[in-house]
């Protein structure tokens, strides 16, 4: 049986789960048939119409309400604001489809419980929440090694920077509403915090974080804003910011690790920097987003007078990499958007009742991350 999908949604993220659903039966096998490319949903008609046609999906739509109440619909990717996802959630599982939420889950604990009690009411459904960076080669070649030669993690360094906040003429727009939290923290925080446990377990505690925000106030879009809003003219109106540009803070993990964070939506010149440093009883592992292909790690292995941090091309004989690109031999290289795909097929996958690919996390998943930034939140207050 083919499945038909839809995305609600067609900015920067939106895009990516629209190519992603296009490439998911080009990876891995052919077992399973194509997905059937129906809609996409957003409420800025240009944008879901170019995404349609750039995508190859059947129509686009500029209500959510009809890629949802479709019947030729069967499965949904929600990528749009945080604070829509709960009633788009709720809606789609009551509709009878399937649902890949974006990260984070909601904009708060509560409607994160709602979410969840509504997929257990619908259990026949599969529902998922969108962590892609599970899905990266790199990193899941450094956990074989955390769960092997290298040991456990002691020491866990997590940085993510980006500058999409750094040019305080970038209009306002919804990431930078909702209160503490909502901000940095939310936006690519609540990827790091759940690598984190990826590799060390669950979060035990949170401590001293410290929360600023640099950028007090930012004009008004005089259009519609994509993504990270770069490229649109602005107005003379200015709106206060309500959420942090940095976040710092510590954790601890049921491993006996300890976390050390550091997030910016401001840090210049660096559009895309995910690193992690995995300090373990027997050695070091190192990834940085910018060279995705790679990993380092420094072991005992070699002799003491050539020993060092060494560079490990990912290869076939790495996760989702055989089969999961068209030339699938190291140095040719892949990126974030092959971890959307791989998401993507492995959603579809459980939908078909198909084993292969790690399952993607559920709305349970998502709602316990949520409980881990609220604990970060916690830990700024006095």
């Amino acid at each position: 049986m083919t499945l038909g999908v839809a995305v609600i949604g067609a900015g920067m993220v939106g895009r990516a789960h629209a190519n992603a659903y296009r490439q998911a039966a080009t990876v891995f096998g052919p077992e399973q048939p194509a997905p059937r490319l129906v809609a996409i949903a957003d409420l800025h008609e240009p944008f879901a119409a170019d995404a349609a046609a750039r995508y190859g999906y059947e129509r686009a739509e500029t209500d959510w309400r009809a890629v949802v109440e479709a019947p030729d619909v069967d499965a949904v990717s929600v990528a749009v604001a945080n604070n829509l996802h709960r009633e788009i959630v709720e809606a789609a599982l009551a509709a009878g489809k399937h649902v890949l939420c974006e990260k984070p889950l909601a904009p708060s604990v509560a409607d994160g419980e709602a979410m969840v009690a509504a997929a257990a009411a619908a259990p026949a459904l599969v529902n998922a929440v969108g962590f892609t960076f599970r899905r990266s080669p790199a990193l899941n070649a450094i956990k074989a090694q955390v769960e092997g030669p290298l040991g456990p993690v002691r020491h866990f360094v997590g940085n993510y920077w980006c500058d999409y906040g750094f040019d305080p003429q970038r209009p306002m727009s919804w990431r930078y509403r909702g209160g503490p939290g909502s901000g940095v923290l939310a936006d690519i925080g609540s990827h790091l915090t759940d690598l984190a446990e990826f590799f060390c377990g669950e979060t035990t505690g949170v401590h001293g974080t410290t929360m600023t925000t640099l950028i007090k106030q930012r004009p008004q879009p005089l259009g519609v804003a994509m993504g990270h809003a770069g490229g649109v003219q602005v107005s003379d109106e200015h709106a206060p910011v309500e959420n942090e540009d940095i976040c710092t803070f510590t954790s601890s993990y049921a491993g006996g690790a300890v976390g050390t964070f550091a997030l910016s939506r401001v840090a210049f010149g660096h559009a895309n920097t995910l690193r992690v440093d995995l300090f373990c009883e027997n050695g070091t592992a190192s990834f940085d987003m910018t060279r995705p292909a790679e990993f380092s790690v420094i072991d005992g292995a070699p002799d003491v007078a050539v020993n060092g941090a060494r560079t490990v091309f990912i290869g076939p004989w790495h996760p989702y990499v055989a089969r999961g690109l068209p030339m699938d031999f190291p140095t040719v290289g892949h990126g974030q958007n092959d971890f959307f795909v791989y998401q993507a097929r492995a959603f579809l996958d459980q939908i078909a009742g198909v084993k292969g690919l790690p399952p993607c996390p559920d709305l349970a998943h998502g709602l316990h991350n949520l409980r881990v930034l609220d604990a970060v939140v916690s830990a700024a207050r006095p």
